[in-house]
């Protein structure tokens, strides 16, 4: 099996990877390992999308990772023993411009000592009949409900999307939508920029501009056990 290692310490499970008897390549792997925590899985997504991935862990803290070693996980890989978890993908577009999500989509004010105005909607029909201030919004899948998320609503979800509203000046309920509900957002205020997950790609947004986030049939390939 061809295999591709992704991460910044590389030389650390090189060998491992290579006593479990895989051929390391460095285009077109069978799978890719995706060697560190929960982050460098995303960015191994970004770079590598829909290839399957293995989790090792290198990280103290990895929500998604498994309890063997990964001596363990990457013998029964070679084995044949394992599944295929597929996750959905958020996406967020502006215009031309898209970006593609696992966890969340973060809109946010760009200059921290502004608020942004703005207002949301679902399948066309707004939420409020007034725009809403505050630093900004978050759409999250389930994976992603236990971070930032979670960290404004003090909860989490596991089916849907969740909405939630960062640091609002008036009382905005957070809200878990089914799963194919169309997410439009017009910025009043800005300037707002846009993040998808950990990775450097960002989206800015000036005022009268639209930005559309929704579930898309794109996926991320998961190995579980």
């Amino acid at each position: 099996m061809k295999a591709l290692i992704f991460s910044d310490k590389i030389n650390d499970i090189k060998a491992l990877v290579l006593k479990a008897g895989f051929d390391l390549v460095e285009k077109d792997p069978d799978i890719i390992i995706s060697y560190g925590g929960d982050g460098t899985f995303f960015q191994s997504e970004y770079h590598y999308p829909e290839i399957p991935k293995l989790i090792l862990k290198s990280s103290r803290i990895c929500k998604l990772c498994f309890q063997l070693s990964n001596e363990e996980l990457l013998t029964r890989v070679m084995k044949g023993d394992y599944k295929i978890k597929t996750i959905p993908k958020l996406e967020a577009q502006v215009g031309t411009k898209t970006l593609l999500a696992l966890n969340d989509i973060i809109v946010h004010n760009a200059n921290p000592r502004h608020a942004i105005r703005y207002q949301l909607s679902l399948d066309g029909q707004a939420i409020s009949p007034n725009e809403i201030i505050g630093d900004g919004v978050i759409i999250a899948t389930p994976l992603g409900s236990t971070g930032y998320y979670r960290s404004i609503t003090d909860s989490y979800f596991e089916l849907g999307l969740g909405i939630a509203f960062n640091n609002s000046t008036e009382q905005a309920d957070h809200l878990v939508v089914a799963e194919n509900r169309q997410i439009a957002i017009t910025i009043f205020r800005g300037p707002v920029t846009v993040f998808a997950d950990n990775q450097e790609k960002t989206i800015e947004l000036a005022e009268g501009e639209i930005i559309k986030i929704q579930q898309v049939a794109k996926v991320a390939k998961l190995i579980t056990f």
